[in-house]
């Protein structure tokens, strides 16, 4: 502990650690609630700026991509500040940023804002993580970053069906405005309960450059992925823009490594258990983010779910994922890490699978079955993650560990929604192009449509011939909307495919993780 962190200690008592812990909840819930919020909200924002999926998707990946990136200037924030005005600072732009977001006149300014968002976030979740480390002692850790974990679970859990209820009773507007609340109480018990500054001296310095580096690589990374359907991925800029990414990407880790003060220092996934760990974030990023999009598109757009409907659907979900963080946190301070991870990661490849086959007619409480699956799956693993990966480096490293075994997970969710964003563009053209060769006037299925069409231009007392080019359109968005179907149930089938290969480090980090 700081000093100033012991004399909050001494002048709380045993009470100061769940203190400490609230303080950085209300912030994680506020971040978790925005990040998760909009997503209900998606479709209706579509509508009124006339966006497509692959620019919507930006609403996601645009938070997620910032919040990685300023991850990394969490433990730079913690030197140069300290805890509570970092804590504060943060919490102040995402106020105002959200305030812009519900404010937007136009598309570029609700993706903007939504970045900010991402950044702010990026800025708090390491600080709590930090903090969780320096108040409980070595054999509780596991059971405080359980508890914390519910602030991280509990705005998934609820976030999308108060979004769904204030899309549908106002406006998407009104998903802006719902994270206020906890983050002013975030910052009246910041001023209280979180310790200051320590050092009076000069403030570190921060590593511009390679924070410019690795914001190179992760914007031309996800804009080259989003836009190469629309422009083709052989046309040269998005050639260029991968190989402009790949370069950013080495510059950033070689100049890490010469960095005396690098933001990330990469030095610790040398380490083969934190290596295997951060392997395992990344994926389970992609889990939660990536179902965490795809599902509310998925009723929405193809079971036609209204907003709140779309939102009640991932509710119990959420909810049993967030009363399994405290068991998963005291398993895993009794349990080798690498258990709870498979057995999370073994539910989650089921859960995915199964949501793969859904389509118009699954009903409401099988999918509701099936998500609440990958959600036990994911709170048996995280907690085990974060204290088994943090456990096999030294206490000086604990903050740095913080930083990266977090940039891992939100960069496993930025890359991930992103990746499943395209996916699913590619295999709706796919299925669609193929069901619509076979839909030709030989087709039984066309010639019943055009008939049935027909027989309606007679009982109307119009010629057939009015109502032929609105039967074709009727079977052109049959069509796309089957292609639409199988192109999410592949993607869904794509990423169980991930997380079974996710065993594989699982099993390294089993090998390597202190006990």
């Amino acid at each position: 502990m700081t000093s100033e962190t012991e004399r909050l200690y001494e002048r709380f008592g045993p009470a100061y650690k769940w203190l400490a812990t609230a303080t950085v909840m209300l912030g994680t819930l506020s971040m978790t609630l925005a990040t998760t919020i909009v997503n209900v909200a998606i479709p209706d924002i579509m509508g009124v700026f006339g966006m497509d999926q692959s620019q919507a998707q930006w609403l996601a990946t645009g938070f997620l991509a910032a919040m990685t990136a300023f991850m990394l200037l969490s433990a730079w924030a913690l030197s140069a500040f300290g805890m509570r005005a970092a804590y504060i600072g943060a919490m102040v732009v995402f106020i105002g940023s959200a305030l812009a977001g519900g404010l937007s006149v136009n598309e570029d300014m609700v993706i903007l804002s939504r970045v900010v968002q991402g950044a702010m976030a990026g800025i708090i979740q390491p600080l709590a993580m930090t903090i969780i480390f320096q108040v409980f002692p070595a054999r509780q850790r596991g059971l405080g970053m359980g508890i914390y974990g519910l602030g991280v679970i509990l705005g998934p859990a609820i976030g999308p069906v108060l979004g769904g209820v204030l899309v549908d009773l106002f406006s998407w507007r009104a998903v802006f405005f719902l994270p206020l609340p906890t983050c002013l109480l975030g910052i009246v018990f910041a001023v209280l309960f979180l310790a200051g500054r320590e050092s009076r001296g000069p403030r570190p310095g921060f590593d511009w450059f390679g924070f410019a580096l690795l914001s190179a690589f992760l914007l031309c990374l996800l804009w080259a992925t989003s836009n190469g359907q629309r422009l083709g991925w052989n046309s040269l800029l998005i050639q260029g823009l991968f190989v402009a990414a790949a370069v950013a990407l080495v510059g950033f880790v070689l100049w890490q490594l010469r960095s005396s003060e690098p933001l990330l220092n990469v030095r610790i996934f040398a380490v083969p258990g934190f290596a295997a760990g951060s392997m395992i974030g990344f994926c389970f990023g992609a889990a939660l983010f990536g179902s965490t999009y795809l599902i509310p598109l998925f009723v929405q757009e193809i079971q036609q779910f209204t907003a709140t409907k779309a939102g009640l659907l991932l509710m119990p979900a959420g909810l049993v994922m967030a009363m399994s963080f405290p068991l998963a946190g005291h398993l895993s301070d009794r349990l080798p890490p690498h258990v709870p991870i498979a057995v999370g990661l073994v539910l989650i490849a089921v859960s995915c699978f199964a949501l793969g086959t859904a389509d118009v007619n699954t009903a409401f409480w099988v999918m509701v079955f099936w998500i609440t699956l990958g959600r036990i799956g994911l709170g048996l693993g995280l907690p085990s993650i974060n204290t088994g990966s943090l456990r096999t480096l030294d206490f000086s490293l604990v903050s740095q560990g913080a930083g990266a075994v977090n940039f891992s997970r939100q960069l496993g969710g930025a890359l991930g929604v992103n990746a499943l964003s395209v996916l699913l563009d590619r295999r709706t053209w796919f299925h669609t192009e193929v069901m619509a060769q076979t839909q030709t006037a030989a087709n039984p299925m066309t010639r019943e449509l055009l008939m049935r069409f027909q027989e309606l231009a007679g009982r109307l007392g119009v010629s057939p011939d009015r109502l032929e080019p609105e039967a074709l359109r009727f079977l052109g968005e049959m069509v796309f909307r089957q292609g639409y179907a199988r192109g999410f149930q592949d993607s869904f089938l794509a990423l169980g495919v991930v997380f079974l290969l996710a065993l594989i480090p699982a099993w390294l980090m089993g090998r390597y993780t202190r006990q």
